[in-house]
């Protein structure tokens, strides 16, 4: 059998309208991900894979080869001194220099560890973090082999403003070599490299909006849209010739953002000198009216575009669910899913599609040790061979006669258009094209193509993928920002005034306060398993993971919201979902910190002690735990939660990170009369 892995490498174009980044997501996945993902595969002699690179992450890429800081308004910040900032300017920096997952990133440097955990900081503690934070997104190839990087990681604390000079310096011409090493493996015939249009547009929404309703009837959406035809265009062509100037070749390979396709963007595509393209395995179900899983496993042909379907349930496994797992345990139910769709089809060609830079930093050592597992598996395994989507070009192929319209994501368009937000963006784009095509006329060629050009990065799929409830981050303002600034710039271009709603945010901003309801007042619920009655639990924290919970993830994980609170003697949590099929066979492990205590515990257990702390348990409706904090002599903890069955691990609490708890606070803070 055949598996064809594509790797899809993306970053949004974060510059304003002075060319400065206002993130600094391209540099840090440069130094952890761009690298070690193609120098893994190249570990493994036998193992060939496809690399998706987009056209805003090649140009932006290009700026951290010399003098990053004039590029990066992060960067900018992160070498002053922390005495020299103002106090907005430094509060964004911690934000940033917090943003590292603990369990994966964070552990395993202390000082990091120490400083993630604190509200205020020295200005000596805020060096020593912006050092240990660039240091956590280093990947293991630097960690390995970069002697200025193992020399800082050794040294653990008490950095200097010089340390940070001669690592940004290093950091910078070792990005320099990242697209050299990529046309490198191209050359050894290692990989294929494609790309998608320019900007990551959802091209099917671009060219006819009605498309998100042929996807799904109940979609809402803009009233008075807009087709951008000759966008669309523009996007496909603008980012072959970026690739050809790039890489030195002009490329056939294609990953349509987000994998959405329709008849039209495929037959634009085509056009254009495409002649390769990959989505997923609901879109061919749709198309063919069936939901058989033996039909994925061929490249198909539609219309003279060849056409690779992913399966979704292997790419998942790795994108979502393999993190948990230990790396050997990952691989061998890897090889085992490959093994039972051979025994369907021997001449099964598997296309395994997905994100190639975002899950590893959830991975132990950034995928590094299940990806050793993974291509030793692969290489000894005589029965699969890996192929790079050139080779798959040359294999049979079937017939496809309809193409239905959709995405990677359910089949449908709703990530992008339906909710208020993404309507709403949509609305003020369409506004915004009306008010140029009536003054266009009288702009010269050269202002044409500025607006033109912010009209492009308005159209990312990233914008309206973070407008919404379906997703959830940190940065919503940030980039809710980004794009209404591309239509500003277009207004100031044509020399009319802004419209006063794109000074307004579109998207709401997306506190914790989303999901996270904090304790407002005492409780003492009854340890029995089963809800009794509102009204014990009045007054709790309320976590609700569900919202946390991507689209892709879809409803995988056991646990969906987790409420906690305290009285005087007691911490109590209680956990809801899909508990009761865990009741008599599933696990939690608790981790304690600082107190670094941890214990695994099976559901059916009534009552343990770990170091004097008694820990009462009952599951029955939910699961429900209490915790003696009388034998605690800190002020403050966390804590972190791990669901587990005879499988291994199923999910860690909160999604988060840790959860802190005062266990002195008395919520007198929220009484009112």
């Amino acid at each position: 059998m055949n598996l064809s892995f594509m790797w899809h490498m993306h970053q949004p174009d974060y510059r304003n309208e002075d060319g400065i980044m206002q993130m600094p997501w391209v540099f840090l996945h440069a130094i952890k991900d761009y690298y070690d993902m193609p120098w893994m595969l190249s570990r493994y002699k036998n193992i060939q894979a496809t690399f998706n690179i987009t056209s805003p992450l090649i140009e932006q890429l290009k700026l951290y080869y010399k003098n990053p800081e004039q590029s990066d308004k992060f960067i900018l910040l992160w070498l002053q001194n922390p005495s020299s900032l103002k106090t907005q300017e430094r509060q964004w920096l911690v934000k940033i220099c917090k943003s590292s997952q603990f369990d994966t990133m964070v552990k395993g440097l202390p000082r990091y560890e120490e400083l993630y955990k604190k509200d205020s900081f020295s200005d000596d503690e805020v060096l020593d973090l912006e050092i240990l934070f660039i240091l956590s997104w280093c990947g293991m190839y630097l960690k390995e082999n970069n002697l200025h990087v193992k020399s800082l990681i050794n040294k653990e604390k008490n950095y200097t403003d010089e340390d940070k000079k001669v690592l940004l310096n290093e950091l910078s011409k070792f990005i320099g070599g990242i697209w050299k090493f990529y046309k490198e493996l191209y050359n050894e015939k290692r990989i294929t490299i494609s790309t998608t249009p320019f900007y990551h547009p959802i091209l099917p929404l671009l060219l006819d909006m009605q498309n998100a309703k042929r996807a799904n009837a109940h979609t809402q959406i803009p009233q008075n849209y807009e087709k951008l035809e000759e966008d669309a265009l523009l996007h496909i062509q603008k980012a072959k010739d970026l690739f050809s100037d790039t890489f030195g070749y002009t490329t056939d390979v294609f990953w349509p953002a987000e994998g959405a396709v329709d008849e039209k963007s495929v037959k634009l595509l085509k056009s254009l000198g495409v002649n390769f393209i990959a989505t997923d395995e609901e879109i061919l179900y749709k198309s063919l009216n069936s939901k058989s899983k033996k039909l994925i496993y061929a490249p198909y042909n539609y219309n003279n575009m060849l056409i690779g379907f992913r399966d979704h349930t292997l790419s998942d496994l790795i994108g979502f669910e393999y993190r948990y797992k230990k790396a050997e345990d990952a691989a061998q139910n890897f090889m085992s899913q490959l093994q039972s769709i051979k025994s369907i089809n021997d001449n099964a060609t598997v296309f395994v599609i997905l994100d190639g830079e975002n899950a590893w930093e959830f991975y132990k050592n950034n995928g590094f040790d299940f990806f050793e597992a993974l291509y030793s598996a692969l290489e000894k395994a005589s029965w699969c061979k890996t192929l790079t989507m050139d080779e798959v070009k040359d294999l049979p192929f079937r017939e496809l006669i309809n193409l239905a319209p959709g995405s990677w994501i359910n089949g449908s368009f709703d990530t992008w258009v339906g909710e208020y937000e993404k309507t709403r963006a949509w609305e003020l784009l369409f506004l915004t094209k009306k008010d140029y095509e009536h003054h266009k006329e009288s702009l010269s060629d050269d202002i044409k193509a500025k607006i033109t050009d912010n009209f492009l990065g308005a159209e990312c799929s990233d914008w309206f993928w973070w407008y919404g409830s379906d997703h959830y981050t940190n940065f919503s303002l940030e980039f809710d920002a980004i794009f209404r600034r591309h239509l500003i710039n277009i207004y100031n271009l044509i020399g009319i005034s802004v419209p006063n709603d794109l000074f307004i945010p579109i998207g709401k901003n997306q506190s914790s306060t989303k999901f996270w309801i904090k304790p407002q007042s005492k409780i003492t619920p009854k340890i029995d398993g089963k809800r009794d009655s509102f009204f014990e639990w009045m007054g709790c924290g309320v976590i609700d993971e569900s919202k946390l919970f991507s689209t892709m993830h879809a409803n995988t994980q056991p646990v969906k919201k987790i409420y906690y609170g305290q009285d005087d003697n007691k911490l109590y949590f209680a956990f809801e979902g899909d508990i009761k099929k865990l009741c008599k066979k599933g696990i939690i492990n608790i981790i304690i910190d600082p107190l670094e205590l941890s214990s695994t515990i099976s559901f059916n257990q009534k009552k343990v002690f770990l170091q004097n702390i008694e820990i009462k348990l009952a599951c029955k409706e939910w699961l429900e735990i209490s915790l003696d904090k009388t034998q605690i002599k800190q002020k403050k903890i966390w804590l972190r939660f791990e669901i587990a069955d005879s499988s291994g691990s199923l999910q860690t609490l909160p999604s988060f990170g840790e959860l802190e708890i005062d266990l002195q606070d008395d919520y007198s803070k929220n009484w009112f009369i």
